[in-house]
């Protein structure tokens, strides 16, 4: 088994009451085992970690904890229950009742999801990089006790997530042997991907955080340097992702078949798959 290496904690920009207009800074929270995050409207003598800006949430709505091998959500309101959704899911969810403590979440991605008395809701977004699994076969060499600490993967990737499915879409070019072609931009997966069922509604900025949830803490890609402009630094990060992804295997030819049919196009008067 694996265990959870810690958790990020994502809330995006706010939108203003009027005009909807997104204001203040997107947060993103980094959490190892046995740390927590507090959520709420705060206040001078409450503060919180994720200020959610709305008078029908509470100073102090909630907590999270990581442990060992999973995060747990406290509702801390009275009257309010909160939805827990799983985005890649089949439209999956768990609702967490008023004064609920440490409700186990079991989603790898997950959005957090409290009432307002908006026509919108406030959210905010949770990433659990390693969830446990069972080793598949007994492995004395990593196995716990007079052999020293279990083994556990490098790279532990859920292929039915929609991060994977991003991953593949980056390796796409290579997979298929196009070496001349770059490695695609944003809105190139966004337009590669939308044929798909559940990414109908796949924004540039989902995929943007998938392809840094990815690198930061699915491969664990340093850092590039500070200089040179925003775009070569992201242009690198892609570059370095399909590398690993390649070279360890984790991306391969037969994954090509999770992405929608390419498009056709005519070339010198034949029809073609581009």
């Amino acid at each position: 088994m694996g265990a959870l290496s810690g958790i990020v904690v994502y809330l995006p920009r706010r939108s203003d009451d009027i005009g909807g207009a997104p204001s203040g800074d997107p947060v993103t929270l980094r959490l190892g085992p046995g740390q927590t995050a507090r959520f709420g409207r705060g206040s001078a003598t409450t503060p919180v970690e994720l200020r959610l800006d709305d008078e029908a949430i509470s100073r102090l709505a909630g907590e999270i904890r990581v442990t060992d091998d999973h995060w747990q959500l406290s509702n801390h309101s009275t009257t309010q229950s909160y939805l827990v959704e799983n985005p890649e899911g089949a439209g999956e969810y768990l609702r967490v009742p008023p004064r609920r403590a440490g409700a186990p979440i079991p989603f790898e991605f997950s959005r957090v999801v409290l009432p307002t008395r908006r026509d919108t809701t406030v959210s905010f977004q949770v990433f659990a990089p390693d969830h446990v699994y069972l080793d598949p076969c007994p492995d004395p060499a990593g196995a716990a006790g007079q052999w020293g600490s279990r083994t556990v993967m490098a790279y532990s990737l859920d292929e039915t997530a929609l991060y994977f499915l991003i991953l593949v879409a980056l390796c796409e070019p290579r997979l298929r042997d196009e070496s001349p072609v770059a490695v695609p931009t944003t809105p190139q997966i966004v337009e590669r991907l939308k044929g798909h069922a559940v990414c109908g509604r796949l924004k540039a900025r989902a995929v943007s955080s998938h392809i840094d949830y990815l690198a930061e803490e699915k491969m664990r890609i340093s850092a590039p340097p500070e200089q040179g402009s925003g775009g070569a630094r992201r242009n690198g990060k892609r570059e370095a992702l399909v590398g690993i992804a390649l070279r360890f295997g984790l991306v391969r030819e037969e994954h090509l078949a999770l992405l929608p049919p390419r498009a056709a196009t005519r070339n010198h008067g034949r029809e073609t798959v581009s």
